[in-house]
């Protein structure tokens, strides 16, 4: 591929290094879903916890309707897992690479200290 300026760069000569729009939309999506700060507080206490909807909204001050919202959100991404337990109903962080990223992530921007490693 030809670009307009040649400054000498690889990117010239290797355009499909570039991956697809596709992947960005995804990556976009997921941003996405996690520019709601209570969305990323309720994730990062699943990264820690497995936790019925009842106790996430005492810690998060919050309806359970409210709660339920933004689970049913995580868990669509595929960032939350659900096992259930006679009629109670627990979540976690997806113990996928893409949750165990967005954790790390999530502490680095944040600076906070684990509580378990």
């Amino acid at each position: 591929m030809q670009l307009p300026h040649n400054h000498g760069q690889r990117i010239e000569h290797e355009p499909e290094a570039i991956p697809q729009n596709e992947a960005f939309q995804v990556a976009a999506g997921i941003f996405r879903l996690l520019d709601d700060g209570t969305r990323l507080k309720i994730f990062w206490i699943l990264c820690h916890y497995e936790e019925c909807v009842v106790n996430l909204s005492a810690l998060m001050g919050m309806s359970s309707p409210a709660v339920s919202h933004h689970l049913h959100q995580l868990r669509e991404s595929g960032l939350v897992t659900t096992r259930r337990e006679g009629k109670e109903v627990y979540y976690k962080a997806a113990g996928t690479e893409k949750a165990q990223f967005l954790h790390q992530t999530i502490e680095a921007l944040m600076e906070i200290a684990c509580p378990y490693p």
